[in-house]
């Protein structure tokens, strides 16, 4: 179901779903594999969630829906699109398939630019049903549904359909903004692209600055060799005391089990993996979950 936040309580901000939003992505790479991620190199376009301005509504809207159904690698499911008056953006009806049911509502029959952001969310929905993809809770559900939606390629829509001035504002789905702008960059950083060109919206682009910077610092974050010099200093002094690093840093040393030294334990920047490497300097350290080769000096 995607979440309309038109008409309820001012659009929430920031990280508050971090953790959250990190464990799907790494359940992302476990369920589809690092080759079935990058089978997603291609974004939803522009083009295919644009609406001419003499087009038939229904007709539109299934033509979005069916392109959503391409760019999510779905080719066998078919997407009904009803329309009628609901409190949320829209809502997928989950079955075996191939034939899934999608209510929109209203007022995506005069908003239509932002059809696309709601399809968006309930085609994962069914994709992720697919995959047997699932958090234990229904809120962490939503949380991994925007998540893959903006991983693979087309939940830049719903950060897109985010507006909001001194009197109006909307959001749709789950994640804040920001949280939005660091899955995305984390996507882009992955595939080398630039989803800032495709945003209308000028407070979607300025969410997206502030998640990708969040995702830059976690590129250069020790012990990857890219970290500044003020992070070596904490991880140096951290690695002598054995104490847990004071600014939150996610690496953790711990016991060699196969000689007197010690092992660093810190999450993969792309896939988000733990991975323990030993603590001895300057070493490539290859990822057994995504297959990325990380830069290291432990």
């Amino acid at each position: 179901m995607t979440q309309n936040s038109r008409h309820s309580s001012p659009v929430e901000h920031g990280f508050p779903h971090l953790e959250t939003v990190r464990a799907a992505i790494t359940a992302l790479f476990r369920r589809l594999s690092p080759d079935g991620i990058r089978a997603y190199d291609t974004s939803f376009a522009p083009a295919d969630a644009a609406f001419g301005a003499d087009e038939d509504l229904h007709l539109g809207a299934h033509r979005v829906a069916s392109a959503m159904v391409r760019a999510l690698r779905l080719p066998d499911a078919r997407m009904v699109v009803a329309f009628r008056p609901m409190r949320d953006a829209a809502s997928v009806e989950l079955a075996a398939g191939p034939e899934y049911f999608v209510e929109v509502s209203d007022r995506f029959r005069t908003h239509r630019r932002d059809l696309a952001a709601a399809l968006a969310h309930e085609v994962t929905h069914v994709l992720l049903h697919r995959l047997g993809l699932g958090f234990p809770t229904t809120a962490e559900n939503e949380i991994l549904t925007d998540t893959a939606a903006a991983y693979l390629g087309a939940g830049w829509l719903l950060l897109d359909a985010y507006r909001e001035d001194a009197l109006t504002h909307q959001k749709l789905g789950y994640l804040t903004p920001e949280e939005f702008g660091y899955v995305l960059a984390r996507r882009a950083g992955l595939f080398g692209e630039d989803p800032s060109t495709w945003f209308t919206s000028p407070q979607a682009y300025e969410a997206y600055v502030r998640g990708r910077a969040l995702a830059e610092r976690e590129r250069r974050r020790a012990p990857l060799a890219a970290a500044g010099p003020q992070a070596r200093r904490r991880y140096a002094k951290a690695r002598r005391t054995g104490a847990l690093p004071a600014d939150g840093s996610a690496y953790r040393f711990e016991a060699d089990g196969a000689g007197p030294g010690l092992r660093v334990n810190f999450p993969c920047p792309v896939c988000g993996q733990r991975l323990r490497v030993a603590v001895r300097g300057p070493l490539r350290a290859r990822c057994g979950l995504c297959r990325t080769v990380l830069e290291c000096d432990t």
